[in-house]
């Protein structure tokens, strides 16, 4: 199993742009909990999930609008590549490396 744990530094590309922010990860076993803070939102991690270097978590957000976005991300050592998907929104890219 990947040791996810830690600050990853990522980058979202939405459709409203390159989106930055920092994912906080702290796991334990086959689950994780945290944080993701972009400019100046904190939202909580909610389901997440290891196995082995695959990463599924979710989170509601209310900026731009409430939605909630499903992710599937995979770690190969400090970097993270992944995928955010936002139902009727699309899916978008989601690029990472540990700080």
């Amino acid at each position: 199993m990947a040791n996810v744990s830690g600050q990853w530094k990522t980058v979202l590309n939405s459709p409203e742009g390159d989106q930055g922010g920092v994912l906080t990860v702290k796991s334990s076993g086959n689950s994780f909990t945290g944080t993701y803070d972009s400019e100046g939102n904190t939202v909580a991690i909610q389901d997440g999930k290891v196995d082995g270097d695959a990463l599924s978590w979710k989170m509601n957000v209310s900026i731009p609008m409430p939605m909630m976005i499903e992710f599937q991300a995979t770690v190969t050592g400090d970097s993270l590549t992944g995928t955010a998907a936002a139902g009727a929104f699309g899916s978008w890219p989601l690029t990472g490396t540990r700080e």
